[in-house]
């Protein structure tokens, strides 16, 4: 929240302008199609938004659990994976009206560098974006059904996110 601003201010200063329906069916998914940093950003952007935030998330070549090198990954996701993502998003909307929000995950095949997981989050003020995209992105990776089969430099692989 921006300093001197009071949270029913804040809260008072909801985009009148949110992203309509069509974007927001083409935003929110788990797919197949690489992710679209700019059509999130303008799926959330609007007159009234002076703050968006986006988080980016990309396959690594390094992970704390694999004996090497990362090279890949394969995201394989329940068929209501969706469904459910498109649930957090809406339910999060209800949670930060004044909030525009924009969240899909990739599933298939990624290479390191490629990305895994977009959100953008769009508001008056930039407090209350930070926090709806962070806790949104937070709830999207704990609550989705997506697992990932990861592949090392040697040819193995192990699968992450089973549990």
């Amino acid at each position: 929240m921006d300093s001197g601003q009071s949270n029913e201010q804040a809260l008072a200063a909801a985009p009148s302008d949110p992203a309509g329906p069509a974007d927001q069916a083409r935003i929110n998914d788990v797919t197949e199609v690489p992710l679209d940093i700019p059509a999130h950003v303008a799926a959330v952007s609007t007159g009234s938004c002076g703050a968006v935030v986006t988080f980016i998330g990309q396959v690594r070549d390094h992970d704390p659990d694999a004996a090497g090198q990362v090279t890949g990954l394969d995201y394989s996701a329940h068929p209501d994976a969706g469904r459910i993502l498109a649930g957090i998003a809406d339910r999060f909307r209800t949670e930060f009206p004044q909030v525009n929000l924009a969240v899909s995950h990739r599933i298939g095949h990624l290479d390191v560098g490629d990305l895994a997981l977009v959100a953008a989050a769009a508001s008056a003020h930039r407090g209350v974006a930070f926090d709806a995209c962070e806790r949104l992105v937070e709830a999207v990776k704990a609550e989705v059904p997506i697992w990932k089969k990861q592949y090392e430099v040697d040819g193995s692989h192990a699968w992450v996110g089973l549990a």
